[in-house]
This record gives C-alpha cells, structure tokens and sequence, in this order.
C-alpha cells in the first residue's frame, strides 16, 4: 500500500502502519478557532462563548455580526459605527447590475457567485490581505449580497432593482429590497433572527472551502465565491427548499406518518432531520419553529406548522438514533410564508453566512498554512510502460 508524502514522492505503509483514511474529513480538527463552538451530542452552539439561544432572542444580526468578526459584544457607539459602515455598502456598481442582467436567467445562487467574484474588480482593497482589510471587505460584502440576491429577483422578471433605505435595518432592509415595501415590524424581526442562527457554523462544507481557497493567498472574494459554489449543492444548503417540496408532496398533516413510512421503506432521506454534527436536535431549531408557528398562524396558513409538527411526531422513533430535526426543517416555510420564491431559500442562507465566511477567512490568514490533505493511494503497482505500437 502506498500513498502520496508532504514532497510529492511514496512510502510504503503496511499493517500497523497504514494510515487511517476518515472520508470526508469527518470528525478531525484541522486547526483551532475562538469563534464557534458546536457540541453535537448536547445540542449546543455557541459564539464567541455566547449562547445561540441568548443570541437568537436577545440580539440583532449587526451585533452578531460585529461579535463573529471583532470577537466581543460592542458597545452602543462601537455597534452605531458598525451599522454605519453596514449602510454606507449598500451599494452595487452599475457593472455588476449588467452582469445580473446578463445571466439573469441563471439558479439565483449561480448568478450569486458570478457578482460576488466580478464584485473583486470594484473593491479598492481586494489585493490586501491584512486582516483588518478582510474584515472591512466582509462588512462590504455583507451589505452587498443581500443587493445582488434582491436585484436578480427583480432584473429577471423585467423590473428594475429597489433601492436600498438607510433608515431600514439590515434584515428588514433585505426584504424591503425584494418585495419592494417595507416589511412588518414580525416579519423583520423573523428574518433578523434566522440571519443570527445562519451567521456562524464551524467549519462546514462551504466554509472550509473558503478557508482552503484563502489558504493559498487568493483574496477574501475568492473565498467568498468559493463558499457560495460549495453552498450551492443540495447536500449542503439545499434543506430548507427540499422541505418546503417535502411539506407540498404530504399536503395534510394527517398524511405525514405514511409519508415517513414509504419514505424509511425506500430508504431515503426525510428533508430536514439529521445533521452532520448534530446528534441531538439542532439547537437553533426551536427558534424556527416558533417562527413557524406564530407566522402561520397570522397569515391564516396553520397547515403548514401542523404537517411539519406531524412529521417531528412521525420522526420521533428515529431521534435516539441521532437523526432529529435542523434549523432547515423550519426556515424554508417561514421563507414560503413570506412569499419568497424557493430558488431564493439557499441565497437567503448565504445571506446570513457572509460574517461566517469572513471570519473563518480571517483565522485561516492569521495563522496561515496551506491547507493540503493527502489521499491513500490504492492504485496498482509500479508498471512498465508499454509503446503503444505494442499494446494488444
């Protein structure tokens, strides 16, 4: 058995020697942080030491935001400051509106990562990578998002952008931007708290990705592009719009326990239960679903709280095996209830992400190293090469 070596050549390994191959990297810690932590079997997470509890109740997205990317709380004048610089980027280069328009027609998460990497030729500090730059690029991006994914959404039905308010926060901001009206002061906060519960995950698919990307030097929009390709696949951000799928295809709530049963007889996946990490429920599940409940409720839509409740109940005999249910269980309805189309329910997640990203890129800076894992070689032997005048 051979496998590739730091400098490129092979060493054999045999018996105890062989490495231990853990596919897809899972359960290993490839470096330290102060930022997340995740304690999957207690259904705990927590920023910068603060619980997401504390946090989804109690706190606004900027100040979670400005916690992830500056380590603290912030004062009142320190958290004025940072939403100052917050609206002062809500702003989109005339370019990047006629790249939108250019592939307007495109998965709004393609078109996504297409303006966040052209965005990398307008910003005055992309080559710098000091970490103060990077933070103050992850502020700009993270006002600048939010515009793109509003901006398509109005470019590709033939309507021109909303403009941004300044008197607006930055969650009500968003969905004024895209339904081109003031949302409820409910509403608002509903989307502010779903930002605070996707703002921040550890070190999950897209943001290793960007740390990996970042770790060769390249730039923060590089990273962040990177991070939005990776969160594009269904594996990774795709949950909260195959529920919403899930919720239509089940229809009554009286439907949901035959629809698991046909579902474990196949064998497939039931949208929304389990978790990579978690093996009790997702911690910031139950904000969700309070979300849920209160919002369908208002809008006369009770049935759809009832089908997701009855399929918790229906999933209830398979919780002690670790699959319960995740954030995303919840958040693609509280999205559908809202009126936002479901190929916007994965943006809308990557709204949230951005400090997450940038954060994860700023570690990965201060303390760089290429991030470089190697694969156990199981191929043949060395062989002879044959001239092909004398293969058979």
């Amino acid at each position: 058995m051979r496998f590739e070596t730091d400098t490129g050549g092979e060493r054999l390994m045999t018996g105890a020697n062989q490495p231990e191959v853990h596919r897809g990297l899972k359960d290993l810690c490839f470096d330290r942080s102060p930022t997340t932590l995740i304690d999957g079997r207690a259904g705990e997470l927590r920023y910068r030491g603060y619980s997401i509890h504390d946090l989804a109740a109690r706190s606004s997205f900027e100040e979670t935001a400005y916690l992830l990317l500056h380590g603290e709380l912030p004062t009142r004048a320190e958290l004025d400051a940072f939403d100052g610089a917050l609206k002062e980027a809500r702003r989109l280069p005339d370019a990047i509106h006629d790249i939108i328009r250019a592939v307007r027609d495109a998965h709004p998460m393609d078109v996504l990562r297409t303006a966040v990497s052209a965005l990398s030729a307008y910003d005055p500090e992309t080559r710098d990578n000091s970490l103060d730059a990077t933070r103050r690029k992850g502020i700009r991006l993270t006002s600048q998002v939010p515009m793109i994914v509003a901006a398509h959404h109005h470019l590709r039905y033939g309507r021109e952008p909303v403009a941004a308010r300044a008197d607006l926060g930055h969650a009500a901001n968003f969905l004024h931007m895209l339904k081109g009206e003031p949302p409820s002061e409910d509403a608002a906060s509903l989307m502010d708290t779903d930002m605070v519960l996707h703002a921040e995950h550890g070190s999950n698919a897209s943001s290793f990705t960007a740390r990996v990307v970042v770790s060769t030097d390249a730039n923060l929009h590089a990273g962040i592009t990177s991070a939005v390709a990776a969160l594009s696949g269904p594996a990774h951000g795709g949950a909260a719009e195959n529920v919403m799928h899930m919720a239509k295809a089940i229809g009554d709530p009286s439907r949901a326990a035959a629809y698991v049963r046909e579902k474990r007889k196949a064998r497939e996946p039931i949208m929304g239960f389990g978790h990579r990490v978690y093996r009790a429920e997702d911690p910031r599940a139950r904000h969700m679903r309070e979300g849920v409940k209160r919002l369908s409720e208002e809008m006369g839509q009770p049935h759809w709280y009832a089908i997701l409740e009855a399929l918790v109940e229906a999933m209830r005999p398979y919780a002690r095996h670790g699959v319960n249910v995740n954030v995303d269980f919840y958040a693609g309805v509280v999205y559908y209830l809202h009126g936002i189309p479901e190929d916007l329910f994965v943006p809308i997640f990557a709204i949230g992400r951005i400090p997450g990203w940038t954060v994860q890129a700023m570690e990965q800076l201060e303390n760089n190293i290429l991030i470089r894992p190697r694969l156990l070689y199981t191929g043949p032997d060395a062989r002879e090469y044959v001239p092909i005048e004398k293969r058979g």
